[in-house]
């Protein structure tokens, strides 16, 4: 008797320390826990990411660089005025046979403002015009794609925190489970009930459960660094997330047809198909005739070095230049733009299947995900009724301290299995939704100033003169 209820101590003991492993390993978005000072929850550690990433606040500074690509192409439309003015000092000797040497000295001087303006250029500076345009537009995709990639990775990064938090807690509480069990197992060789090897088989597990767990302790480690590198500060107390279902579409179908309106590298793709034609138009300009206006006013001082005499002059005159033939060098530039543009085509075409297929398997990971989930939980049942009728059976000597081992891993592994589902089922709603191109801080609702980048571009579409936007 007394052997027995030195067992069933032990077994409750296993018991409460299985307990412990089962919340840690549920707690990755199942419970939400009462509310902790200074705690990060997925909102927020997104939010910041968004605020203070160096990728995406280096593309936003690129997109503002590009929006000066208007002002540029503007510019053809408007005057161009210079002013020139020289001065200076002349001294004259005239030697004349049988008269004194004449000596005067001026100082020539002027000025000239000149403008010119050009009236018709073969349609260059409109289709310039159209190509910034579309290059800003591209531009602007490009500053969503980088945004949604960037609350993508932020994303990972925190669930792979949380999800490597549960798997040391899971691991460590598995070796106090099988320390425990050595314990046992030598005060049951002490007893007579079993054998060295039996001994020697729980030894092994603990290592093999110490050696994961210092695998764990380093996943973890690699996490903490990556969410620091993503988020840039050291997480702290992460809350529990939740998948983002309420903001999927209802179906595949729905899924492509927002994808093919609304996918950032889509519409970039697009954008750069404008461009690419407007790019052939303007390299086709320089064949068509020019005409140009062109106006100065002058005035001279001390004018053909007279002192005292002026010279003022005002001058305007209209020109028309038809080029005839210059080389060949603008029919090829012509011919290099035409597949340029045959490029950008094709290359809207490849956007198009890539998403459509990242689309199909992200919906098919989300799907699969929750089937992942459902029958983990049921294995995590199922694992510890097992393991809890196994230990039963040993107490009445019909089964060995190696079939407890494999019992209690098996349950662990299930553990496992249920964390790594609930990972992966909240990354898959992100990815869902990247992949129909709608991960956004406005569509998640972040406590965060939203960029606009069409600020930037109404200060500097039409401003004409200035170094600063």
């Amino acid at each position: 008797m007394r052997r027995v209820k030195r067992f069933e101590c032990c077994h409750w003991s296993f018991r409460f320390c299985i307990g412990r492993i089962c919340i840690a390993g549920l707690s990755i978005y199942v419970f939400t826990p009462p509310y902790v000072s200074h705690a990060e929850t997925m909102s927020g550690a997104l939010a910041r990411a968004y605020l203070t990433s160096p990728q995406l606040n280096a593309q936003r500074a690129d997109t503002r660089a590009v929006d000066e690509n208007l002002p540029s192409a503007l510019s053809g439309f408007r005057p161009t005025v210079s002013l020139t003015a020289d001065g200076g000092l002349l001294n004259q000797i005239t030697n004349t046979p049988n008269y004194s040497p004449y000596r005067t000295t001026t100082h020539p001087s002027g000025g000239q403002l000149t403008l010119n303006q050009t009236i018709f250029d073969g349609f260059k500076t409109l289709n310039t015009v159209k190509l910034a345009e579309s290059q800003i537009h591209s531009s602007r995709e490009s500053l969503r794609y980088s945004e949604l990639s960037v609350l993508s990775a932020a994303a990972g990064a925190y669930m792979n925190v949380l999800r490597d938090s549960a798997i040391l807690a899971l691991r460590s509480n598995y070796v106090n489970v099988l320390e425990a069990q050595v314990e046992d197992t030598r005060t049951r060789l002490r007893l007579g009930e079993v054998t060295k090897t039996d001994l020697r088989q729980a030894q092994e597990a603990v290592e093999q459960g110490r050696a994961d767990r210092a695998t764990a302790g380093s996943n973890l480690a690699g996490s903490l660094a990556q969410y620091r590198q993503l988020i840039g500060v050291p997480p702290h107390d992460l809350q529990p997330a939740r998948p983002v279902e309420s903001l999927l579409p209802r179906s595949l179908d729905d899924a492509y047809k927002i994808a093919e309106s609304e996918h950032p590298l889509i519409l970039a793709a697009r954008a750069n198909v404008d461009a690419a034609g407007y790019t052939v138009e303007t390299n086709f300009s320089p064949l068509l005739p020019s005409i140009g206006l062109t106006g100065h006013v002058q005035r001279r001082l001390d004018y053909e070095y007279v002192p005292g005499q002026r010279y003022y002059e005002g001058y305007v005159a209209a020109g028309i230049t038809v080029p005839l033939y210059e080389g060949g060098a603008v029919y090829s530039s012509v011919r290099q733009a035409k597949e340029k543009f045959t490029e950008a085509e094709l290359v809207l075409d490849q956007q198009r299947l890539a998403v459509r297929a990242t689309v199909a398997s992200d919906w098919a990971a989300w799907d699969n995900t929750h089937a992942v989930l459902s029958a983990s939980r049921k294995e995590v049942t199922a694992a510890e009724a097992a393991l809890s009728g196994i230990r039963e059976e040993a107490r009445l000597g019909e089964r060995t301290t190696f079939d407890i081992l494999t019992a209690q891993l098996n349950l662990l592994n299930a553990r496992l299995l249920v964390v790594s589902a609930q990972h992966d089922l909240v990354l898959a709603s992100y990815a869902v939704l990247a992949s129909i191109g709608r991960l956004s801080a406005a569509t998640l609702g972040l406590d965060a100033p939203q960029y606009n980048p069409k600020e930037h571009y109404d200060r500097v579409k039409y401003k004409w003169i200035g170094t600063n936007p």
